[in-house]
C-alpha cells in the first residue's frame, strides 16, 4: 500500500513539473487513488474468500453430486 500511496503523490508532482496544469495532476491523482481503491478492496475480497474453508469454484461434485466433464 506505501507505493500506491507514494505513486498517488508521484505522478502529480512529475506532471506538474513537466508542464501539465494542477487541475490536471490533481485529476490524476484523484483517478490513481480510485482505481488504487477499488484494487485494494478486491484483493482484501478475495483473500477473505480463499480464507474461507470450502470456498473456491472447483470442487469435487456439481449441484447435484455429477461430477465435472473435465474429470
Amino acid at each position: 500500500m506505501r507505493w500506491a500511496a507514494f505513486s498517488c503523490v508521484l505522478v502529480p508532482v512529475v506532471l506538474v513539473v513537466y508542464g501539465s496544469s494542477f487541475a490536471g495532476a490533481t485529476g490524476s491523482a484523484v483517478g490513481l487513488a480510485a482505481v488504487t481503491a477499488v484494487c485494494r478492496l478486491l484483493l482484501r475480497q478475495s483473500e477473505r474468500a480463499a480464507a474461507r474453508p470450502g470456498s473456491g469454484r472447483h470442487r469435487d461434485g456439481g449441484a447435484n453430486g455429477e461430477s465435472s466433464p473435465l474429470d
